[in-house]
């Protein structure tokens, strides 16, 4: 596995390299749901490409870009193990030789949810993805589904950016307690992992309860109480969600896809999950 830092090392190997370039941007701390990206991404795929970049420009909360898990040479490691076949590992200044004062328009994709409680985030996130994808130019990118509304804002920037590359999603990971894999789950107390587990196991009993044929109102009061009523566990949102527009829905039967998102604070952590209802 090679590794690259700068922009032009990594450019210099990816133009003589023949086959599909597979992508799959990160920002460290891996878990197993990064790696189960880069195991599809080699299975469909000729060459398979990591980053590993804690992106400035998506944290509207300094203390938390600075507490933010960074362990490159493990991450590196398990990203050797998987069969990465090259890791890129850029400073700040190699991804931004300037400021990036681009403003991304995503309609209202970037105005609700985790874009109403963290502004600017996704406008970030096109920034470095963007970026990257610049730097890389990959046939095919994966992203996990746990990260539901940033993937819909990708495609978006693809769109808006008429870029070519392939937009690949991948089912959510979860711990066995059915906590979806992050990150930020290192940074949980051991009880705290054990109560965290209570988001995932509200998204699993509001799909059953959608049988039942409440309403998506109802539905998603009852998501936020059912999380609300484990020990340190409080809602900072719940909807119920079209798969493609995001918007929120009233009418079971008036969407095809249909999602329940969350995001939760336990202690200083913030946690996001969702599942597809319909």
């Amino acid at each position: 596995m090679d590794i690259y830092r700068k922009v032009s090392d990594i450019r210099l190997r990816l133009d003589k390299a023949e086959g599909v370039v597979g992508f799959v941007p990160t920002m460290g701390a891996l878990h197993c749901g990064h790696l189960s990206l880069v195991k599809l991404c080699k299975s469909a795929t000729d060459i398979t490409v990591a980053s590993i970049f804690v992106n400035p420009t998506q944290f509207n909360d300094s203390e938390d870009y600075r507490r933010y898990p960074r362990n490159v040479e493990s991450d590196c490691e398990m990203l050797k193990n998987a069969g990465c076949d090259i890791v890129f590992v850029p400073s700040e200044e190699e991804i931004y030789p300037e400021p990036d004062n681009r403003i991304f328009d995503f309609g209202n994709l970037d105005k609700i949810m985790e874009g109403y409680f963290r502004p600017g985030h996704f406008n970030g996130v096109a920034q470095v993805v963007s970026r990257l994808f610049d730097i890389v130019k990959p046939d095919k990118a994966f992203f996990g589904q746990k990260d539901f509304q940033q993937v819909a804002i990708i495609k978006a920037m693809a769109r808006q950016l008429n870029l070519s590359t392939k937009i690949e999603v991948v089912p959510t990971v979860r711990e066995n307690s059915g906590l979806a894999m992050s990150s930020r789950n290192a940074l949980l107390t051991e009880t705290q992992q054990k109560n965290a587990a209570g988001i995932s196991q509200s998204l699993f009993r509001a799909k059953e309860a959608v049988k039942q044929n409440v309403s998506p109102a109802h539905l998603k009061n009852e998501i936020a109480e059912m999380i609300n009523s484990v020990p340190e566990l409080k809602t900072e949102y719940a909807e119920i969600v079209d798969g493609k527009t995001l918007e929120p829905v009233s009418d079971w039967n008036r969407h095809s896809e249909i999602f329940a998102c969350v995001a939760v604070n336990i202690g200083k952590i913030r946690l996001i999950d969702n599942i597809q209802l319909k």
